[in-house]
């Protein structure tokens, strides 16, 4: 079916890729001591790339060969003025935007990592003044010291983020389920701000291969790397103890939770009465329900499983600006896939109401 004209869509899983993004935007920020070894552009035999540490990372203004590329935004995606113009053409209200920094700027060492965070952290709050009610730009929480996680998730609040994401792969020792992380957890809930994770790893054996089959073989299964980070923030009482606090899974999909939602339940009835450290109030579907939210792009079986997933968790996504992104069409893209067999209202929460009430975005 078409989408009426007046049905606002908000994409709540963008990004900011590392080649969109000025080339001084770690140079202009990190402390002298570190300006070196950070995120840097150098020219080359092959045009401008990034440089990391002194390791070739990615080109800047382009994308690297040997991905799925349909479409060529150099640096629109990485300035407000022409970022905006790109969404006003696809027919998108608001973005809610996930950075380079834990998705690509893979940086080894703890402390410049951090420092790498803070930066990108300062840069995406100054971009998203340009226009606070329709971008998001969620800032990177280095998980290496959960103290120094916790002082930055609260440093970014008065910064004015509506969001942030913590790795659940990269640099960290216990996982953010662990107990070791109350604190953090703690603070999200203080001041109001909801957790992110996104796909990026945690596979044990497929690893990606541009132009191998490595590549799609890894990419299909992706999302439910996450399958992990949530049972364990589901049991451990995190989100149950902190009945406010938002867990958002940016790029999980759909089609995979029911099934770990019913084993979790399952798996409580007949694990619970031997529980001896936390044990639940709640059925895990019931704290999901509560207090989980995941995004999704293009997919069929999952979609029609949204009435079994919660129809007020989820978010549907437009992937902007990578290759297999729907824009320039994602109102017809929207308008084309299975969401319209559920209904006006069910359209309209996984399209907007649900990520205006996540991210308190102003509906048009």
């Amino acid at each position: 079916m078409a989408l009426s004209p007046d049905q606002p869509l908000i994409s709540a899983d963008d990004h900011m890729d590392i080649h969109a993004m000025p080339a001084d935007t770690w140079e202009a920020r990190l402390p002298a001591a570190l300006r070196e070894r950070g995120p840097r552009v150098e020219e080359t035999d092959d045009g401008p790339w990034w440089f990391v540490d002194g390791q070739k990372l990615a080109p800047s203004g382009r994308k690297p060969k040997g991905l799925i590329e349909t479409r060529q935004h150099g640096f629109r995606p990485g300035a407000p003025d022409t970022r905006l113009a790109d969404m006003d053409e696809d027919g998108v209200h608001a973005q809610v935007i996930y950075g380079p920094t834990s998705t690509q700027l893979r940086v080894a060492d703890p402390e410049l990592r951090a420092h790498v965070a803070y930066a990108y952290n300062d840069w995406a709050a100054e971009f998203q003044k340009a226009a606070p009610e329709r971008l998001v730009l969620l800032p990177d929480i280095p998980a290496d010291d959960i103290e120094l996680a916790k002082k930055e998730l609260l440093r970014c609040a008065k910064l004015g983020h509506k969001g942030v994401i913590v790795s659940d792969t990269i640099g960290r020792g216990e996982p953010v389920f662990e107990d070791s992380w109350n604190s953090f957890w703690d603070a999200a809930a203080d001041v109001n701000l909801p957790v992110h994770v996104h796909l990026s790893g945690g596979a044990h054996s497929l690893r990606m291969r541009p132009r191998s089959w490595r590549s799609p073989a890894f990419v299909a299964i992706v999302p439910m790397q996450l399958d992990e980070t949530l049972s364990g923030m589901l049991f451990s009482g995190i989100l149950e103890q902190r009945p406010t606090l938002k867990f958002v899974m940016g790029e999980a999909g759909l089609g995979w939770i029911p099934y770990v939602l019913e084993r979790c339940d399952h798996e409580l009835h007949k694990y619970g009465p031997l529980i001896d450290d936390h044990k639940l109030s709640m059925l895990p579907s019931e704290i999901f329900a509560r207090q989980v939210f995941t995004s999704y792009e293009d997919e069929g079986i999952g979609v029609e499983l949204i009435p079994r997933i919660g129809v007020d968790n989820v978010m549907w996504a437009s992937d902007y600006p990578h290759g297999d992104s729907t824009w320039p069409h994602s109102r017809k893209a929207v308008g084309e896939s299975p969401l319209g067999q559920h209904g006006d209202e069910i359209l309209r929460k996984v399209t907007c109401e649900t990520a205006a009430r996540v991210y308190d975005i102003p509906l048009p």
